[in-house]
This record gives structure tokens, C-alpha cells and sequence, in this order.
């Protein structure tokens, strides 16, 4: 290709980038920027000897760098104005541009580069598309290149219609249809056929319900690819799948028995009969479209995802990297399919028996020789967490909470029985372990059994591995959190008698992990049913904080005394009895539990001596209060620690909870804390624009990435949690101190109101809606609440309940209203203007929720099935809201006519009955 621009400027680019893939930083810092100088003074000539360079260069690293380079730098916001580089290119400039790349695309002899060329190309032609400026010579260069005789040509062009959907999706279906079967059944190349099928899946992802009807027969040639790949390209071509399956489930239902067909041998290891959870393997039948294993070739053997561990029992088998991907990528398909579409997966017989099946195999499959690594590890350092099967874990936990107890129960309790009963510790520890997964899914239905699970659960803790014990108290801990108050109250006495003995394990996991089931259990647990335990449990707590001899690891420190917390909050002033054995001892580490070994500790003792003051009552905790107080105070006046991320939260935390113990004692100490608790409640919300998603940093800790309108935004959640506790900790201060916070009434409210519109985190506007009322009565009380504030606070509840789109924060703000309105006097305290002000609020909302109600009815039927629970919840949400809206008319007139518009937007909901048949029943295999 001839050459664009000058010599001397391809002789400097060269040496620019040259420098930047250099690793001195100096260096490399020094050619950006140049490179931000030259594009700033000449940046057509620039970009333009860039895509040359692409072209040019005599190593494959050098023109793949140029290509990621001239990609990032195009579509980068100028330092000059916030528009792209690529929005100041001159028409002539675009053009030149776009026709090296078509030349790079058709040329570049490497596929590597080629596969940059084509992600650049493809990232041109769709923020031109976005403009309104196609790339038509693209186009027809693509469907030129589909044609060609070399698999490396024919592989880019279906990339680029996979980078670049727009190119295809305007054109005749059932030309689009054709051309990429012919790509998914291409004779000569795998990598043609994951293009195409890269492509397939783009397509009908992209197009409208009436173009995927059209485009329905592309299904079966996308199958298709699957029976004959060598085992090593299955993964890429399942993970290739499976967006699509999650986003379009219905495309895949009348492939759903063939699937089952092919599917099983990839995710269950194929193993001879015996005394294993899975003595036999289920045979789905064959048949259908495809069929898998394949017929073996060159000698090769064909069979499943288990051959190499044929005959083998579990503790010799050597599942192969390659195999276990293929397992991963088959069933997270499967997963993902019965996640989006669980009513359709749930008619398939067999369907989710083999995802059950092939979760708990894999459940078992721990290494046996990291026990001894396992027990020295710190739980948040434990390099076995590396090797451990979480994958498998997590996709049974999933498959339950998709689709309930009524189907997942019998198939996980057909091998659980044997599992536990195994000699395999491994397979015991799964068995468990699977118990606690599928607990929050099947939650409804497993109620019913309890008392068989229980019996089940409970040899567990007398187990001869320390690992099948730590698995029974996760169990436990897990069904106290999933069948909450339910298993408490039905089986306290066995739990009991089961964990508090495991509170003297000798392994610190195994009794540190007792101290957090007991969390759970008392989270859940009347006062009343805990108090005969209470003796032997801290008894036991306080031999772990103090044993006779040794020093206890830091962690079982740390958990013992989080539990003590939550025990002193669940017996409540029971608990004095032992605050003289435990408050010296946290106080004692607060005093002296300093560098940054102990940032946790003494968080955690914070949080207990808070938590143990609110059970006791201020008379038992008034001799210490003082100390407590001051060592807190020194805490907050230290110099900063920027990398304990817990402590601003913590001590928050435990100032409200001193306040919530003294009361209205508390007041002299609002000064110290009231300052940092404003500056929190005032934060701005830390938002960070990405211009494309590869510009995201990779695991920003305390950071969410969400795609808005098109664009990538970066919020620091951290901050935001710190605003929410914030607000409910000035709840707490205003509700418990009354009239003796009024000197901070004003600032308050100053950010009370506005956040009320903080669409970025519900629990801050939640916060803000019950403070409200709190700081009426604080003002009332104090004889401080003047018509001003009155005015401005209602004012803004109007405007908020106009404007409110969800049902489940609109019954909130008018509950704040209501009980607003009550402080005052009633409905005759509001100036008129204010009266109306909310009738015309409601009037819309009541014509809002009723246009919703009347769309959703408007769906087809089978629509409406599908998405019952959700829809369900929405409708019940909104339920909460028309009664609060009911409420507050009542309270202006008994017979206001509003009433009727309320039953009105009431007879238009589908009133859809709850659940989906989890209460019947289901039995043990």
C-alpha cells in the first residue's frame, strides 16, 4: 500500500511507540506525552501515520499495539473539547483512514494482528453507525471476504459482523441466514465455525421478536457445531452460547431435548456404578438432531467429559484442565437457560436431575492432601479457597433459587442420603455443603422435611474430619439464615446441643466457625428460647477469647467476640450477668489493640461493647460509659489510617449504638460526633465516565461498573454505604435523643430533603423518608418547628410523591407525609395550598400506576407466566402503595372520591397468585 504520509514522521511515531512498550516508566511516560502533543497540533497527520503503521511494521507486536492504540486514542475525549478525536477527522481524513484499515483487514497476514484489525474496524464502523455515516464499503467488503478461499480472511469477516451487528441486521433475513450457515458448517476451519457462530448469536440477539422468528431455523445449524468439536474447542463455543441462552431462552426451547441428549456426558464424569452418591448414571436417550459423543476417529477416544477417570473411584480421579473447562462451560449454559427460562426448563424430564447430578460430583471433588493447609490457613487467607469447587457450589445454589424446591428438591435428596453416609469424607463434606446451597431456593418446600434434614445435618458435627464438621456448622448456620425463626424455634434444642460442644473442637476453623453458626442461629431466636443456652455458650466464648494455655489465633478472636455481640443482642438484659467477665476485656483491647495487625479486632470489639451496652441498659453500662466514651474519642482524633477501610463504619456504628444505651445522656457527646456524621450524610456521589468498557479498571475495590444510556459510569458504592449508615445513625440520634437534638434540626433537614431524591441508593432515600417525622416531633417538642420549615418539607414530599416511579419508595414518602401531617394536627393544620398540592400529586400517581397496570395486562399470556413472580412482586409493591395513598385521603375525608379512582387502579391489577406449587410435597430418593 502506498505510503500516506511523510517518512520522517513514520521515523518518529516508530521511535514513540517503541518507547511505549518499553518498561521504564520514565521513558514510557515521556512518549505519551509526545503522543498527546502531536495529537494535539497535528492529529489527522498522526492518526493517519498511525493506521499506516499498522500496516507497516515489521513485527506482528508492533502492528497489533499501533491497531489497540489508534482504536483507544479515536474515540478518547480531546484535551481541547469533550468530543472523540474522531469527531475533528475531516471527511477526506475518515475516508483515508477507513480504507488502510479495509486494507489492513483484507492483507494482514497474521491472524493475531488480524484479530486487532478487526476489533478496530469493527469499533469504527459502530461509532460511525452511531453518527449516522454507515460504512458501506466495510459492508461490502465483509460479504466479499465470507467468500474468500483462506480460513483466516473468512474467519475475520464473521468477526467483524459479530464486532459490528449493524452491518447485517437491516438486511434480508433470510440472506443473513444463509450466509451465516454457511460459516457455522464451514469444512475446513473450527475457528470459521466459532466466528460464524460468534456472529449467529450477535444477530438474533440484536433482532426484534418478528426477526427472530424468521430467523429461527438458524438454531439448529448453531447446535450443530457442538457434536463434532474436539473436546478442547467446546468451551469456547458453550461460552459463546450462553449469553444468548440468558438473554433469548425461548430460542432454544425446541432444542431442549436434544440438548439433554448432549449436554449430560460433558458435566457428569463418567464413572462405573458404585457406593457413590451416583450410583448410576441416568441416560436421557439418544436421538434427535446431534448427537454426542461423536463417532470415534483416528483411534481417538470419543467418550465424555470423564473418559480419563473411567473405572476409577473418586478419590483416584484425575479430571484433565481441558475436561473441567468443557464440564464449567456446559453447565454454565444449562444454568444460565434455567435462570432465564425456568417454567420451560422445568417441563423437560431429566433436565434438571443432570444439573443436580453434575453440581454435587463436582461438590466432591476437593483435594486430599490440603487438610493440613486448610487448618493453618486464616479463613480470609486460605490458599485452598484457590482449588476448592466453588463453581460448582454456586451453580446448585443458583439452579435451586431458579427453580424451586418442588424440582430441585427430589433430585438432590435422590443422592444426598448416600453422600453423607459415604466413606469419603469429601463426598460427606458435598452433601453438606449442598444442604446449605440449596437452602435459600427451596426454602418453602425444605420446611416441610425439616425435621429429616436436621437428623441428616447433625452427625456431621461428630465427624472424624475437621472439614465434614466445618461443613455441618455452615449447614446449620446457613438454614438458620435461609428457614429463619422456622428451624429456631422447631429445632433449637438439637442445634444446641450440636454446636455448643463444637465450640471446644479442637481445630481453631472448626470452632470458629461454631462461634459464626451461633450468629445466624441467634438472629433469628426468641429471647426466650435462647436464655437456658445462654451460660454455656459465653462460658465457652470466653475459654476461645482466653484459653488456659497458647494464644488464640487473631481470627477466632475476631469471630468470638462478633458472636458474643450478637448473643448479648439476642438475650437482651439477661446478658448482665456476664458484662462484668467481658466488657474489661474489650475495653482493654481497644486500649491496647493498635497498628494495623488489629484493625479488625478492634472493630469488632467496638461493635460488641455497643451492642452489649444497648442489652444491659444504661444503669449496668453507666460505669464504664465514660471510659468507652473516651477511647472512642481517641480513636476518632488519631492520625488517619488510609488503608483501614472499616473504621470510619465502625465507629459510626458504635457512637449510635452508646447513644441508643444512654439515651438521653448521650447529649453532651453530640458535638463529638455530630460533625463527621454531617460531613458523611453530605458526601457527593464519586461518578466516573468510561469511554468504552475496556477503559474500566479491573477490580476497583469499593466500586460498581453499570452501563447508563450507552455509557459506562463508575460509582464508589464504599461512599455510598458511608451516606446511607450516616442518615440512619442521624435517625437514631434524632429518635432517641427527641427534643435534645434540635440544635441540629436545621442542618439535618438541609440534607434530609434533597437526598429524598438520591436515585443512586434506596436505602438512603429510605432513611431520609422516616426522618422526617422523627425531626417534627424534635421541632414540636422543642417549640423550633416553624411554618417555614413545615412548608418546605411538605413541599418537597409533594413534588417527590408526583414524580416517584417506584411503588415501593412512593408508600414511604406518603407514610411520611401521614405521620407529618398527625404531628401537626391533622389534615385542618395544612394551608390549602399544600392540601391541593398533594391531591394532584396523588390524582397522577393514581393515573401513572393505572396505565402501568393496564400495559402489563396487555402482554401476551405466556409473557405474563413467565415473568409471574417478578410481575407478582411489582403488583404487591404497588398494593403497599395504594394503601398508604388510601390511608392519607381517609384522613382528609372518609367518602373523598379518590377512593374510588384507588379500587379502580386496584380491579386493573392481574392479581397473580403467589409461588409456583413449591408447598406440595416431595420426597427422599
Amino acid at each position: 500500500m502506498e505510503a500516506i504520509v511523510p517518512p520522517e514522521v513514520t521515523a518518529e511515531l516508530t521511535q514513540i511507540l517503541s518507547n511505549l512498550v518499553l518498561g521504564d516508566n520514565q521513558i514510557r511516560s515521556n512518549a505519551e506525552k509526545i503522543v498527546d502533543d502531536r495529537l494535539s497540533q497535528t492529529p489527522e497527520l498522526y492518526i493517519l501515520a498511525l493506521a499506516q503503521f499498522s500496516t507497516q511494521a515489521d513485527t506482528e507486536v508492533m502492528r497489533s499495539f499501533s491497531l489497540v492504540l489508534l482504536r483507544r486514542l479515536l474515540f478518547r475525549a480531546t484535551s481541547q473539547s469533550r468530543l472523540p478525536l474522531y469527531d475533528h477527522l475531516s471527511s477526506q481524513s475518515v475516508a483515508t483512514l477507513e480504507r488502510i484499515l479495509l486494507y489492513s483487514l483484507l492483507h494482514e497476514p497474521a491472524s493475531v494482528v488480524r484479530h486487532k484489525a478487526v476489533d478496530t474496524v469493527a469499533d469504527l464502523a459502530n461509532q460511525a453507525m452511531a453518527r449516522g455515516r454507515p460504512w458501506h464499503a466495510l459492508q461490502t467488503q465483509a460479504f466479499r471476504m465470507v467468500e474468500a478461499g483462506d480460513v483466516v480472511t473468512r474467519e475475520a469477516a464473521f468477526r467483524v459482523f459479530a464486532g459490528s451487528v449493524n452491518l447485517i441486521i437491516d438486511l434480508q433475513t433470510e440472506a443473513i441466514v444463509g450466509m451465516l450457515q454457511k460459516g457455522l458448517q464451514d469444512p475446513e476451519s473450527i475457528e470459521v465455525r466459532l466466528a460464524a457462530l460468534r456472529a449467529s448469536v450477535a444477530f438474533l440477539a440484536a433482532s426484534d421478536k418478528a426477526q427472530q422468528a424468521q430467523a429461527l431455523a438458524l438454531l439448529y445449524p448453531m447446535l450443530s457445531t457442538l457434536p463434532a468439536l474436539p473436546h478442547k474447542h467446546l468451551p469456547a463455543f458453550l461460552t459463546t452460547l450462553t449469553p444468548l441462552a440468558s438473554s433469548d431462552p425461548a430460542l432454544f426451547e425446541q432444542h431442549l431435548r436434544d440438548l439433554l441428549a448432549f449436554l449430560p456426558p460433558l458435566i457428569v464424569p463418567a464413572v462405573d456404578a458404585g457406593p457413590t452418591p451416583t450410583v448410576a448414571r441416568p441416560n436421557p436417550g439418544a436421538g434427535g438432531s446431534f448427537v454426542f459423543p461423536p463417532p470415534v476417529q483416528n483411534g481417538q477416544n470419543g467418550s465424555g467429559a470423564g473418559a480419563s477417570g473411567k473405572g476409577k473411584a473418586p478419590e483416584e480421579r484425575d479430571v484433565d484442565e481441558e475436561a473441567e473447562e468443557v464440564r464449567k462451560a456446559a453447565l454454565e449454559f444449562m444454568i444460565s437457560l434455567s435462570e432465564a427460562r425456568p417454567g420451560m426448563v422445568r417441563r423437560v424430564d431429566g433436565w434438571t436431575a443432570v444439573v443436580v447430578r453434575g453440581c454435587l460430583e463436582g461438590m466432591g471433588e476437593i483435594p486430599e492432601d490440603e487438610t493440613e493447609v486448610w487448618l493453618e490457613a486464616d479463613p480470609g487467607e486460605d490458599p485452598t479457597d484457590d482449588t476448592y469447587p466453588h463453581v460448582y457450589e454456586q451453580s446448585v445454589d443458583r439452579l435451586a433459587c431458579a427453580l424451586g424446591g418442588k424440582a430441585v428438591l427430589p433430585s438432590a435428596f435422590q443422592y444426598i442420603p448416600a453422600m453423607l453416609a459415604s466413606h469419603d469424607w469429601r463426598l460427606r463434606h458435598a452433601g453438606l455443603m449442598a444442604i446449605a446451597a440449596i437452602a435459600e431456593g427451596t426454602s418453602k418446600v425444605m420446611q416441610e422435611e425439616l425435621g429429616k434434614v436436621v437428623e441428616l445435618i447433625l452427625p456431621g458435627f461428630t465427624d472424624l474430619h475437621p472439614r465434614v464438621r466445618y461443613a455441618a456448622c455452615q449447614c446449620i448456620g446457613q438454614l438458620c439464615t435461609d428457614l429463619e425463626e422456622v428451624i429456631q424455634e422447631q429445632y433449637h434444642q438439637q442445634i444446641f446441643n450440636a454446636l455448643i460442644p463444637t465450640l471446644e473442637a479442637p481445630e481453631a476453623r472448626v470452632h470458629a466457625h461454631a462461634a459464626a453458626a451461633l450468629i445466624n442461629f441467634c438472629e433469628g431466636v426468641e429471647r426466650d428460647t435462647l436464655i437456658p443456652y445462654l451460660d454455656p455458650i459465653v462460658e465457652r466464648l470466653l475459654k476461645l477469647l482466653n484459653p488456659a494455655s497458647g494464644s488464640p489465633k487473631r481470627y477466632v478472636q475476631e469471630q468470638v467476640i462478633t458472636t458474643l455481640a450478637m448473643v448479648a443482642d439476642a438475650s437482651e438484659a439477661t446478658f448482665a450477668k456476664h458484662y462484668s467477665s467481658i466488657m474489661p476485656l474489650l475495653l482493654n483491647i481497644l486500649q491496647n489493640a493498635n497498628g494495623p495487625d488489629y484493625r479488625k479486632l478492634r472493630a469488632k470489639a467496638m461493635e460488641c461493647a455497643g451492642l452489649i451496652a444497648i442489652a444491659v441498659g444504661r444503669d449496668v453500662f453507666r460505669p464504664d460509659a465514660n471510659t468507652f466514651v473516651e477511647l472512642l474519642m481517641r480513636i476518632q482524633n488519631s492520625p488517619p489510617d488510609l488503608q483501614d477501610t472499616m473504621l470510619t463504619h465502625y465507629l459510626i456504628a458504635t457512637w449510635a449504638k452508646v447513644c441508643q444505651a444512654m439515651g438521653e445522656e448521650f447529649e453532651p457527646y453530640l458535638p463529638v460526633v455530630m460533625s463527621p456524621l454531617l460531613a458523611a450524610a453530605g458526601t457527593k456521589t464519586e461518578v466516573s465516565v468510561y469511554e468504552d468498557a475496556g477503559d474500566e479498571p479491573e477490580d476497583r475495590e469499593g466500586w460498581e461498573v453499570m452501563n447508563m444510556d450507552g455509557q459506562h459510569i463508575g460509582i464508589r458504592t464504599s461512599a455510598l454505604e458511608e451516606k446511607c449508615q450516616a442518615f440512619e445513625t442521624l435517625l437514631i440520634y434524632s429518635s432517641t435523643l427527641g427534643p435534645r437534638f434540635v440544635s441540629y434540626l436545621t442542618p439535618t433537614l438541609e440534607l434530609v430533603l434533597p437526598n429524598l431524591r438520591f436515585f443512586f441508593h434506596e436505602g438512603v432515600r429510605e432513611a431520609c423518608a422516616l426522618l422526617v417525622p422523627v425531626l417534627f416531633s424534635c421541632g414540636k417538642n422543642s417549640g423550633a418547628l416553624t411554618s417555614q420549615i413545615v412548608s418546605a418539607t411538605l413541599s418537597q414530599l409533594i413534588t417527590c410523591i408526583a414524580n416517584e416511579p417506584d411503588a415501593s419508595f412512593l408508600a414511604s414518602l406518603y407514610r411520611a407525609f401521614s405521620d407529618s401531617m398527625r404531628l401537626l394536627g391533622g389534615p385542618s393544620a395544612l394551608p390549602s395550598e399544600l392540601s391541593d398540592g398533594v391531591m394532584e400529586a396523588t390524582k397522577r400517581q393514581l393515573q401513572s400506576l393505572a396505565d402501568k397496570r393496564k400495559a402489563r395486562a396487555a402482554r401476551p399470556a405466556n409473557q405474563i407466566e413467565e415473568e409471574r413472580e417478578d410481575l407478582t412482586l411489582i403488583e404487591e409493591m404497588e398494593e403497599f402503595a395504594l394503601e398508604d395513598m388510601h390511608k392519607l385521603l381517609v384522613a382528609f375525608d372518609p367518602n373523598h372520591p379518590l377512593l374510588v379512582a384507588i379500587s379502580s387502579v386496584r380491579d386493573l391489577g392481574l392479581h397473580l397468585a403467589q409461588g409456583d406449587g413449591e408447598d406440595e410435597e416431595w420426597t427422599e430418593g
